[in-house]
């Protein structure tokens, strides 16, 4: 019987797990086993920790998610770490082939004098604190009443909401003891959100945008001056839906009165942000934007007109950026793995990447190919791409033959390196320990905030299985 093709996945997020539902869905005439390695004890990646816990909409994703891995035709290794547990070269001579998902989990720079100040952080490590990310610190400093938030997409909404809302409305999600707190001794009480360009370019969703309404004891504010169009404003508005809904709810925002609330949400638009002001001893004390006009073609200019914002902290929103891997060719000014619709090419540059040659048996899909943009969705149809070149690939000869290609191979290789590797069976004992957490407090459950603790609860009973298909 001809042996089963054996594909490795480096990241078990959306993206990973996509590709794999993918392939094994896909019409071949060979049998297939796949192995999903992920960095923590748990896979899901930006949906476990990069959606606010407020929105149990968008974690419903996870629900699909778990279906495809308790199939039992995909085996998750988790707890195991690509470049430090595993190499590159450990995993070609084990599979067939390779695809690295590893999305993009870090800020994206902004260049502008002070940004490094004590109190400028990133959002990103925002976000982890309050999904309780096990590798970041479980104390977040909420000691500044005046704090703005830069960026005009979702991510900025969700640092914002965060900020503004009341700890105590945060109960009803899965955040543990040590966020409530942070949230509950917060001493914020103005939240200012800057965005370089005009409402009708604001990158929110309308539902994200919406929601930010109706959190309680919040007023949300938009300014008439910020509140300008132009004409390619107007054709976007009434050529895109989208725009149209975000467009709307602002004008809602800006009919609404002052209620006297205790903390405020302030939308600003048509502020570009040239300076974070401070110093390193006394850390941020404000910001200086500088205003900005329509330029008629859907961008703006600066107008050489300054404002400062006395502000405390600063927290920088304006996108992710993927990280280099270790052996792997990597654009370092895009943050991708350098590659073309999926196949990995040698070479840094990814504007050249198909004159560079291909790497074979190595393939990338989701953020980590194509950078940081667009919805969770969107990554099926990138590991549509690039489970279609593998499977090509492999159907014209052009994958490297593995010299341990025996299922059991890598796991011995992980148990002679200490590698206390989590399984599937072990995420199900560890949500079970999540969900009785919650329970005293009429939770549906309370996330475990270290990798002690999640490791506790969800130790390898040795999967040593894995599904052909």
């Amino acid at each position: 019987m001809t042996r089963a093709l054996r594909v490795a996945i480096v990241g078990a997020g959306p993206a990973g797990i996509y590709a794999a539902d993918l392939l094994t869905k896909a019409e071949r005439d060979f049998s297939l086993s796949i192995d999903l390695f992920e960095r923590l004890p748990v896979p899901f990646g930006l949906v476990r920790y990069g959606v606010a816990p407020d929105h149990p909409r968008i974690k419903g994703i996870q629900n699909a998610l778990i279906k495809v891995l308790d199939r039992g035709d995909v085996r998750l290794l988790g707890n195991v770490d690509f470049g430090t547990d595993i190499t590159l070269e450990d995993l070609r001579a084990h599979y067939d082939a390779v695809i690295f998902s590893t999305g993009s989990f870090e800020d994206a720079a902004l260049d502008i004098p002070g940004i490094d100040l004590p109190r400028s952080y990133g959002a990103a490590d925002f976000v982890n604190w309050y999904d309780a990310h096990p590798d970041v610190p479980q104390e977040w400093p909420l000691d500044q009443e005046s704090v703005a938030v830069l960026g005009n997409g979702n991510v900025a909404l969700d640092v914002a909401r965060v900020l503004a809302k009341q700890a105590d409305d945060m109960l009803s999600t899965e955040i543990p003891e040590h966020v409530h707190r942070g949230l509950r001794d917060s001493r914020v009480t103005d939240v200012h959100v800057f965005g370089r360009r005009g409402p009708a370019q604001a990158k929110f969703t309308p539902l994200e945008l919406r929601e930010l309404g109706h959190v309680k004891d919040v007023d949300i504010l938009v300014y008439p001056e910020d509140y300008e169009f132009d004409e390619a404003s107007m054709a976007q508005i009434h050529s895109n839906n989208q725009t149209k809904q975000v467009t709307k709810t602002l004008t809602d925002f800006t009919l609404r009165e002052e209620t006297g609330a205790p903390r405020r949400l302030h939308l600003h638009f048509l502020h570009a942000p040239v300076e974070v002001l401070g110093d390193e001893e006394t850390g941020v004390t404000g910001l200086r934007t500088e205003r900005q006009q329509l330029d008629g073609n859907g961008g703006v200019s600066g107008t050489g007109t300054f404002h400062d914002w006395e502000v405390g902290a600063v927290y920088r929103a304006v996108g992710y950026f993927g990280s280099p891997l270790r052996d792997l060719p990597f654009d370092a000014r895009r943050g991708v793995i350098t590659n073309v619709e999926g196949r990995v090419h040698a070479g840094s540059s990814q504007e050249t990447a198909a004159q560079a040659p291909v790497v074979p048996g190595v393939f990338a899909t989701g953020w980590i190919k194509r950078g940081p943009v667009g919805l969770i969705g969107h990554t099926k149809g990138d590991a549509l791409e690039t489970i279609t070149h593998l499977i090509e690939d492999h159907c014209a000869g052009l994958l490297p033959e593995p010299e341990r290609p025996d299922e059991d191979a890598i796991l011995d290789l992980l148990e002679a390196r200490g590698v206390d590797y989590a399984d599937w069976d072990g995420f199900h004992r560890l949500e079970a320990a999540e969900k009785a957490l919650g329970e005293p407090q009429g939770r549906e459950r309370v996330k475990i905030p270290t990798r002690a603790g999640m490791l506790e609860h969800s130790r390898s009973t040795g999967a040593r299985t894995v599904q052909t298909v």
